[in-house]
């Protein structure tokens, strides 16, 4: 509030108003005040537009400097930090008006000097009060954006997933090996239709989730990597390592799955040029996803809508966010795990 562009509009609108109400309560008659008119006035207008200009440069410097603290602790600082500038801008102004213009000797400029005072820590707690109001608004209408935004990247998200799996090259793929167990006669394609439809009923029953606990996340994934094994055998390898105590612990439903995804997508895959999988817990309580590199040539383009996702899901629902290493060797994404 305090850096509006029309702060000095504001301020002198505010500054003509209270003297007005000086005028309207005969302050100069009761008080004896011997001042011309537009000293007054002059005065006023100057302890409010100091006081107002004094606020804007220790609440910037303040929002800067104590950052981290919180937003009360903040406006508390500003405001004791504001009444103190009132004061000494009062009694500079007043002397200058009162005693050099004036000229106004002894007990003549102590009631000025006494009233301008007031009126400048009054005018300070006014403007605070206001500046809350601004803040506190400001911070309500965030949380509203935010919230829209997380219902709209959460759909997003799950269409997304949804479109992951079942879009036709995944049904096509799946389905012919499927029909190939079936005609060898395997005893591995109860299992195959098994996890095929284990894929689909987490996604399912998790779908309207924010998060989800890392242990049904892996338990998902394991009927996941089965059938990514018979759709490329011997050219795909994905291990696990994770701890039983960190399987507590949450993260968005459907990013490991994405992140495979998104693996799978970008190298190349063949019996020479295996693709290995790494998902493992580091002691930065986050969940590492890596993967050896062998792009693809020619590249694949890439929408980043797998990772945008995840990141801004991460960010709109837990205030963290992903973090993507990548060198010559190895590409990795890492998920804060939530407690």
């Amino acid at each position: 509030m305090f850096a509006h562009k029309y702060r000095l509009w504001f301020a002198l609108f505010l500054g003509c108003y209270s003297y007005l109400n000086t005028l309207y309560a005969e302050v100069y008659t009761y008080y004896q005040i011997q001042a011309p008119w537009y000293l007054s006035l002059l005065t006023i207008l100057l302890v409010t537009l100091g006081v107002w200009e004094s606020n804007r440069l220790l609440d910037n410097r303040i929002q800067k400097s104590w950052a981290n603290k919180t937003q009360l602790t903040r406006i508390g600082i500003s405001f004791l930090a504001g009444t103190i500038a009132s004061v000494l801008i009062a009694l500079v102004i007043i002397a200058i008006t009162a005693r050099g213009l004036a000229g106004l000797r002894g007990a003549a400029v102590s009631l000025p000097m006494k009233l301008t005072t007031m009126y400048a820590t009054r005018i300070n707690l006014f403007l605070h009060i206001i500046n809350a109001l601004f803040v506190f608004i400001g911070n309500l209408r965030q949380k509203e954006v935010e919230a829209e935004a997380l219902k709209r990247n959460t759909a997003q998200a799950q269409l997304q997933i949804i479109r992951n799996q079942i879009n036709p090259h995944f049904l096509f793929n799946n389905l012919n090996v499927l029909s190939g167990l079936l005609v060898k006669n395997n005893p591995e394609a109860n299992e195959f239709v098994e996890s095929f439809a284990a894929v689909y009923r987490y996604l399912l029953s998790n779908q309207d989730k924010e998060l989800v606990s890392l242990r049904s996340e892996l338990e998902f994934i394991q009927p996941y990597i089965f059938l990514l094994t018979k759709r490329f055998p011997e050219s795909l390898s994905i291990s696990l390592y994770v701890q039983e105590g960190e399987k507590d612990k949450r993260i968005v439903p459907g990013a490991l799955q994405l992140l495979i995804e998104n693996a799978i997508k970008h190298n190349i895959l063949s019996k020479q040029f295996p693709l290995v999988i790494d998902i493992s817990v580091n002691g930065n309580n986050s969940l590492v996803v890596s993967n050896n590199l062998q792009i693809k040539s020619p590249v694949e383009p890439s929408t980043q809508i797998g990772l945008n996702n995840i990141r801004q899901r991460y960010e709109l629902s837990t205030g963290q966010t992903i973090s993507i290493k990548k060198d010559d060797r190895i590409f990795s994404v890492h998920l804060p795990l939530i407690t």
